[in-house]
């Protein structure tokens, strides 16, 4: 008999944040995620998440909207589809629900997460197949204070953690920007490479005058200066910065990635499978980047253990990282909720070996920062297959 999906069950969760995360449009002080356990009849269950910077602030969807998307609408569809073919539930999906881009990130990865687990074998080979254990990766200063990020990053250089860091702007005047990331780049040196993400808070005029600001600061990468509807503005500052350009909110699938690369509109691209629409989509805008040589960045949408060891899990199978990989987001929250936290050393993150994702929740941390009632419970994370 045919293996089959036999419950879909949804959590909220908050975790607080070490620090008040601050980016142009919004500043959070904890993280909500949407988790999905898809329960197969075989007894394994498999997990995704489903989170946002900021809820709405920075895009159309939320935690809690996926939530409602999928009790509601995809639960229906996919209770007692084949669990063993995971492209043709989420094909069915798709034919059937619009957009919802991050609701079918979550719900592919936990499908995925429960066949890899039933094959044995680490997600990663379901997507590819792994072609490196560890994913350099970078992290955010993003308190607004310059005295603040500099200690923080000196302590990140110091103890082998990060040396590599993205400072958000975008908040303050360009000047003041300018001479906070100035500030940062002349503490640190040699040490560390400076990235700045302006989170579309520029103007073209602004951006054009910030790009050559940066550059003069030591500014090594400049991530989605202008808005997202904007393909014609980052396009010109693309071809005429002096700094490298990534593209990042303007990206939401293959369709937007084939689009840029045609018209040479990024030197770089931030690749995120819940903004993608999946683990698979994403493959595929890698796939445009590297046809296209546009430099290849492994980004976040500041996703807890499950989600980052998703992307890490698909982020090892890319043949580049030109810019390495931000999956920093777990080091954020004030509690790991994962059973056995991801490992961070020698400036990278260390890609999970275990069968499936490779890590587990800590369920008694998940429901002690559970939103949401447990009216419905999720069968025991006991059952995964571990290797």
């Amino acid at each position: 008999m045919a293996i089959t999906i036999d419950r879909i069950d949804t959590w909220i969760v908050d975790v607080p944040t070490i620090r008040p995360h601050v980016l142009s449009m919004t500043s959070i002080n904890k993280q909500v995620m949407m988790f999905v356990f898809v329960t197969c009849s075989d007894g394994i269950v498999g997990v995704g998440e489903g989170t946002t910077i900021g809820g709405l602030s920075y895009g159309d969807e939320s935690p809690e909207g996926m939530k409602l998307a999928i009790d509601l609408y995809c639960t229906p569809l996919l209770l007692g589809q084949n669990a063993t073919i995971p492209a043709a539930a989420m094909a069915l999906l798709r034919s059937q629900v619009v957009g919802n881009h991050f609701v079918k990130n979550a719900l592919e990865c936990a499908l995925l997460d429960a066949a890899a687990q039933r094959s044995g074998v680490a997600m990663s080979e379901l997507l590819g197949g792994r072609l490196r254990d560890k994913l350099p990766v970078l992290w955010a200063l993003a308190s607004g204070d310059t005295n603040r990020d500099i200690d923080e990053a000196t302590q990140m250089i110091e103890c082998g953690r990060h040396n590599v860091f993205k400072l958000k702007i975008g908040k303050r005047p360009l000047k003041e920007d300018v001479a906070h990331v100035a500030a940062i780049k002349r503490a640190l040196g040699d040490r560390a490479s400076i990235r700045v993400d302006v989170n579309q808070a520029w103007n073209q005029h602004t951006a054009t005058r910030g790009a050559k600001m940066l550059a003069d600061a030591g500014v090594d990468l400049i991530e989605q200066p202008v808005h997202r509807a904007d393909r014609v503005g980052l396009e010109q500052l693309t071809r005429n910065s002096p700094v490298p350009i990534m593209a990042d909110e303007t990206l939401n699938g293959p369709g937007d990635a084939l689009d840029i690369a045609r018209h040479r509109g990024a030197h770089a691209f931030s690749i995120k499978p819940a903004q993608s629409g999946g683990l698979f989509a994403a493959g595929q805008i890698a796939a445009i980047a590297t046809a296209g040589n546009i430099g290849i960045y492994g980004g976040t949408m500041l996703e807890g253990g499950i989600g980052t060891t998703a992307s890490a899990q698909l982020f090892s199978t890319f043949e580049k990282l030109d810019w390495g990989t931000e999956l920093f987001a777990p080091l954020l929250q004030t509690e790991d909720i994962l059973a056995t936290p991801l490992t961070y050393s020698d400036f990278s993150l260390h890609v999970p070996t275990g069968t499936g994702l490779g890590v587990q929740l800590d369920m008694d941390k998940v429901k002690n920062f559970r939103r949401d009632g447990p009216t419905r419970s999720v069968h025991s994370q006991t059952n995964r297959r571990t290797a």
